[in-house]
């Protein structure tokens, strides 16, 4: 197959057993080995690579391709069994920024990319907590979010327009275009169409009531007031419909100042009315973590430090003291809610500030509003790196992202945290909580030993009763981390026997052999994509490749 390949193929092709390790990973919990690493030189590989693939499918009716930028995936979505195709090696390069608008290929990182942006005063709003690592065609794939998607939305409300790689071997420019002109395009354009108006009211009431999601094909976001915009169904699907070849974002300015209050809960009850009081003030940002956070940030206090010069380990300390009284005087918070706020100037983010404590007040818990950016900074430190000293500290054990991003609205958290607490303690296991409080979307990382033999069965019947929880919610079982193949096998529960059959009629539209990141989204009978494969694919040892 290689040697095949390498006829028309003008980049890098990889089969050592070494590559082939490295890249059965990504930052979930499984283990797939691929066949072939590919590293395209430009959009001409990717082309040419899926017209061969699609020709060849009868000769090798095992192969297929999984676009893969930085590996940060957590749901198992980067990974197969046959060609993986990784873009960050060649395909990394800005191609256009004009005004608010910014082209890159999908290998991008987004340090890099962010890097570019800001000299212009313009960002994303939507990078995620891993934005020191991961990149922009991943950004795409999952349709990402962060801290900011409160106030911003996700990434597809910021895609213009893509080139994608469809699996006939065909790279198309994908935009938006008012929905008269449908008779003028191609026929994925038209069947799409047809499916979604045959099955409107079908669509409609599937649609997760919940502020984000990433669950399934998001055919309900594809045709408003009049437009026809493919790329609102392309986002988000993991690469299993088409690949992107090059994506245009849309920026937004950066705001110059911004504030945050830090209230610390000791009772999770009011928090529901805590979050709707808090929304009505508009915050940028509304986060949140749990006492368990809190403790490993104490207690490997040390890891902040890293990378930082005395002077400023000195001031890290300072900001930290308060802290460290409170593990003296053993009161640690149930949870810790971080309201982000910002203006034009720093007087209006203050007046915000003081304004919201005030609506707030009547709650009488502890409120803080930080001095300053140093002081902010321990704050975000805490909620992005506890990913991070989970898996690096706690020994014998690992992190295990399973049930690791689940939403719910807002105001049924203070019903659905403590419920959710039960369930999980049932499982005696060593997990931490933390997330985006302003949407109800929260991210449960348990520790597990995972020599034990009972760990899929943990992990199945675990799933199986934080996912009934969520679904009595209204809510979805991923608002940012994707299906890929932790999730897929679960997609019936939520969306019912009928919409997966449209989903499955979505797959055969874009993908009729099967050969672009299967099982993700849509499984394959006996193999990715169900729970039997979730089982016979749990990664023993720790992935050397997690970077949330």
């Amino acid at each position: 197959m290689k040697e095949e390949i390498l006829k028309f193929f003008r980049g890098v092709a990889d089969d050592r057993p070494e590559t082939l390790d490295k890249y059965s990973k990504d930052a979930s919990i499984f283990e797939v080995r691929p066949k072939l690493v590919l590293y395209p030189l430009d959009s001409d590989d990717v082309v040419n690579l899926v017209e061969w693939v699609s020709k060849n499918k009868e000769k090798y009716p095992d192969l297929s391709i999984t676009a893969r930028c930085a590996g940060t995936d957590m749901s198992g979505g980067a990974i197969g069994e046959s060609i993986v195709l990784d873009f960050t090696k060649y395909m990394n390069k800005l191609v256009s920024f004009s005004g608010d608008e910014i082209t890159v290929e999908p290998g991008m990182l987004y340090r890099d990319f962010e890097e570019i942006t800001l000299k212009r005063g313009l960002i994303l709003p939507t990078y995620t907590a891993s934005k020191s690592l991961n990149a922009m065609g991943g950004m795409f794939g999952n349709n990402a979010a962060g801290e900011k998607t409160l106030k911003y939305g996700k990434t597809e409300k910021f895609i213009v327009r893509t080139k994608v790689v469809f699996a006939d071997g065909s790279e198309r420019t994908v935009e938006a275009f008012p929905l008269a002109e449908l008779a003028s395009k191609d026929e994925i354009y038209k069947k799409i169409y047809s499916l979604i108006k045959a099955n409107e009211e079908e669509i409609r009431l599937a649609k997760p009531d919940v502020h984000k999601n990433s669950a399934g094909y998001y055919l309900w976001n594809v045709m408003r007031d009049n437009v026809f915009d493919l790329n609102r169904l392309l986002v988000g699907s993991q690469g299993t419909l088409g690949i992107a070849t090059e994506i245009t974002f849309k920026l937004v300015p950066i705001e110059k100042y911004s504030k945050l209050v830090v209230i610390f809960m000791r009772d999770l009850e009011p928090l529901g009315r805590l979050v709707g009081e808090i929304l009505e003030s508009k915050p940028e940002t509304l986060e949140a973590y749990d006492d368990k956070t809190l403790w490993l940030a104490v207690r490997f206090f040390r890891e902040f430090l890293k990378k930082k010069t005395l002077v400023e380990a000195f001031k890290f300390f300072k900001v930290f003291l308060p802290e460290f009284l409170m593990v003296l005087r053993g009161g640690f918070p149930k949870l810790v809610v971080l309201a982000e706020f910002s203006g034009t100037s720093e007087r209006e983010t203050d007046d915000k500030c003081r304004a919201m404590t005030k609506n707030i007040a009547n709650f009488k818990m502890k409120i803080h509003i930080t001095k300053d950016r140093d002081e902010a900074e321990k704050f975000w430190s805490i909620r992005r790196e506890s990913f991070n000293l989970l898996r690096k500290h706690i020994k014998g054990k690992r992190t295990a992202p399973f049930v690791d991003d689940i939403i719910v609205r807002p105001e049924f958290l203070s019903k659905f945290l403590p419920e959710l607490n039960q369930i999980l303690g049932k499982y005696k296991l060593v997990y931490t909580i933390a997330g985006h409080a302003g949407d109800g979307n929260f991210h449960v990382i348990p520790l597990m030993d995972f020599s034990r033999p009972d760990v899929p069965e943990i992990i199945h019947s675990l799933s199986e009763e934080v996912y009934d929880l969520v679904l009595r919610y209204h809510g979805s079982i991923t608002a940012e981390h994707n299906d890929g193949l932790i999730r897929t096998p679960f997609l019936k529960k939520m969306f019912g026997e009928r919409m997966i059959g449209i989903f499955r009629d979505v797959k055969s539209i874009f993908d009729p052999k099967n050969i672009l990141n299967p099982g993700k989204k849509v499984p394959v009978p006996g193999g990715p994509g169900t729970k039997e494969y979730i089982t016979s694919h749990i990664a023993l040892e720790h992935p050397g490749n997690h970077g949330i």
